[in-house]
């Protein structure tokens, strides 16, 4: 159980019955207004959370809460919202939405979604992009701190990879793999990944 605890961080391991009680009820009361029953959003300005990496979300919902992540959306929507989280609130909020069932994805343009695969599955060396999946895993489940990218509202993943790649978001490895991306080629990863 030691091992476990240190891989999953000390605030999961310590998360307590009322803590998780209080997130499931924050998440149902609050966070459900954007993100949807169960962290399924339907609106493409808001992320689907159902599934996702609960270290991704711990990190992400600390950015806010700590005014670190920058770009306009979480200055507009996230700042306020995440500004008097604890770190215990944070870390079952993470769980809770790591262990919801995610929404299925949606069928988009074939062609795209055929480019879009290609990209995710192998990169463009021509461009020295490395594969999507090295880092977010097979069918964009994401891993650990990589996270879930399957069934994601593809105007939102567009909307970020152009976010990280203007640095209007601090990504340095994501900047790094996106900055050369074509609008064009976002839009076919974004195709894929919500087709999945």
């Amino acid at each position: 159980m030691g091992v476990l605890a240190c891989a999953i961080g000390p605030a999961l391991a310590e998360l307590s019955d009322i803590d998780k009680k209080e997130a499931a009820k924050l998440a149902t009361e609050t966070c459900v207004s954007c993100h949807g029953p169960g962290g399924r959003s339907t609106a493409p300005t808001f992320p689907r959370l159902a599934g996702q990496q609960a270290a991704y979300l711990e990190t992400q919902l600390k950015a806010f809460r700590d005014q670190t992540r920058a770009d306009p959306d979480a200055i507009a929507y996230m700042w306020g919202m995440a500004s008097q989280l604890s770190d215990n609130t944070i870390a079952a909020l993470a769980e809770y939405y790591s262990q919801q069932h995610p929404a299925a994805g949606t069928a988009r343009d074939a062609a795209q979604v055929t480019a879009g695969r290609e990209i995710y599955e192998k990169g463009i060396p021509s461009q020295q992009i490395p594969a999507c999946e090295t880092c977010h895993g097979k069918g964009a489940v994401g891993v650990g701190a990589f996270p879930r990218l399957a069934g994601q509202h593809a105007p939102y993943l567009f909307k970020q990879m152009l976010v990280i790649q203007n640095v209007l978001r601090s990504a340095p490895v994501m900047h790094g793999i996106v900055k050369d991306l074509t609008p064009q080629q976002m839009q076919q990863l974004a195709a894929y990944l919500e087709s999945l």
